[in-house]
């Protein structure tokens, strides 16, 4: 399946879990990939995707840096002359439960991180995509509504998504598509303490009881959202956040019943 075939896609966060992921699965549709993180790992992402035939380089930068953003995107125009997609998925977990014993440096980081780095991403990205394209950020369903996370993790990505649907607006006549990907409970590097601690005590079963399915989610189901909305499929969706988490979001948190019971 070729449904990316000519296009060139950066891809922050791309070290491991739904970054990964994505930079995998948008490589074996056909694009060229720049995969970009602080964390070392990311090269391998590039040598995953290089093993499996497709095209791809990485870059060890700050995402959420002016400074680091402009060198990984004058690097994708150097390494494949154009850019049409970006997806803008470097983030961090910050303080898990909501409490209001987080300092406001640690608050600070989290912002930075999680929703000036998409904001820096796009500004950067822009002027490069004259052929149009699609720009996907990660969001959250914590930044939804509460009870998700905690108050600056959901704070951030309740940004992200307000930040989508203004870029969205902003970018109106360029042909450039402003998207996000809200995720349920996922297991990634980021959330892996939480689900180490369900299997030390025991209660493996209990992850994900929260949404109708049942269970968490995988990176590669995400990055099928990713790749959806940056291929021509979803041409006429604009502005708006996929929520990709089991059914999570259709209501507000509570431990349902088994059925019959």
């Amino acid at each position: 399946m070729s449904a990316l075939h000519g296009k060139v896609a950066i891809v922050t966060g791309a070290a491991g879990g739904i970054g990964r992921a994505s930079a995998l699965l948008l490589a074996e549709r056909g694009a060229a990939v720049l995969a970009v993180d602080r964390a070392p790992e990311v090269i391998d992402t590039a040598a995953l995707i290089a093993a499996r035939g497709g095209r791809a380089d990485a870059v060890q930068a700050d995402c959420a840096t002016e400074k680091g953003v402009t060198a990984f995107v004058a690097q994708a125009m150097r390494d494949f002359g154009q850019l049409d997609i970006v997806h803008a998925n470097a983030g961090i977990l910050g303080a898990f439960a909501p409490s209001f014993d987080e300092g406001p440096e640690a608050f600070a980081e989290t912002l930075r991180i999680n929703l000036i780095g998409p904001w820096l991403a796009i500004r950067a990205a822009v002027p490069h995509m004259t052929r149009g394209g699609s720009i996907i950020c990660t969001a959250s369903v914590a930044g939804m509504r509460a009870g998700a996370g905690g108050i600056a993790y959901s704070a951030s990505k309740a940004g992200v998504i307000n930040l989508v649907q203004t870029c969205a607006q902003l970018l109106s006549g360029t042909g450039i598509r402003v998207n996000a990907v809200a995720p349920g409970l996922v297991e990634t590097g980021m959330t892996q303490m939480l689900f180490d601690a369900a299997r030390s005590r025991g209660r493996e079963g209990k992850i994900g009881q929260l949404n109708p399915l049942r269970r968490s989610g995988e990176p590669p189901e995400i990055a099928e959202a990713v790749a959806f909305l940056a291929s021509d499929a979803a041409s006429y969706v604009n502005g708006q956040v996929i929520a990709v988490d089991g059914g999570l979001s259709t209501s507000h948190p509570f431990a349902p019943r088994p059925a019959g019971a």
